[in-house]
């Protein structure tokens, strides 16, 4: 079974919108104005192109990612790994021939068979609305969280609004760095 791992930049209100500057959203790159940059906050995310096996998105971060990511090296160890993008509308001449192999899933059964395949983490970037149903699934297995001392009110959150049991989580990594950003890494108990 493979695990399937959620990452995000969160503000302390759970917005997850824009963080990079995306047009449309009135905070957009929130994760670098007046917040002092510290690189070792941002191990992790060079730690997850290491462990990663696939990359996967939903249809609108992969339309915002696509033109810019393959030709970025700080992304370089995700342009040679599988891709797997999750959406009911996408079509194969929507995808880039420069990004490698990528896979269009059409529902979350087909994440859930994948997830039964042989092969290493899979990750999730981007991906609001992926991440609400993947959560509400059941199917997401660890989150990587760097939250930033920031409210921002309104914006896409990383958790829906579901009415839904309890899901329990385990954190199995969490540090705190002088800008005020943390890093926390939660197992979800299954």
């Amino acid at each position: 079974m493979r695990t399937l791992i959620s990452t995000a930049f969160v503000s302390l209100d759970g917005v997850v919108e824009a963080p990079g500057g995306e047009s449309g959203y009135r905070n957009a790159g929130w994760t670098f104005k007046d917040i002092e940059f510290v690189p070792e906050a941002f191990e992790i995310k060079s730690r997850e192109q290491q462990e990663a096996a696939a990359l996967m998105m939903g249809r609108v971060s992969y339309e915002a990612f696509s033109p810019i990511w393959p030709d970025m090296a700080e992304f370089a160890d995700y342009k040679v790994m599988p891709k797997y993008v999750v959406s009911t509308t996408l079509t194969e001449d929507g995808l880039v021939s420069n990004w490698g192999e990528t896979t269009i899933l059409r529902s979350l059964d087909e994440v859930a068979a994948l997830k039964k395949t042989e092969g290493g983490p899979i990750i999730v970037h981007g991906s609001a609305t992926l991440n609400h149903a993947l959560s509400d699934a059941g199917l997401i297995d660890r989150y990587h969280l760097l939250v930033f001392p920031l409210l921002l009110g309104a914006g896409k959150r990383l958790f829906s609004d579901t009415d839904k049991d309890t899901q329990k989580l385990r954190l199995v990594e969490h540090e705190a760095y002088s800008n005020g950003l943390q890093k926390n890494v939660f197992d979800v108990v299954h």
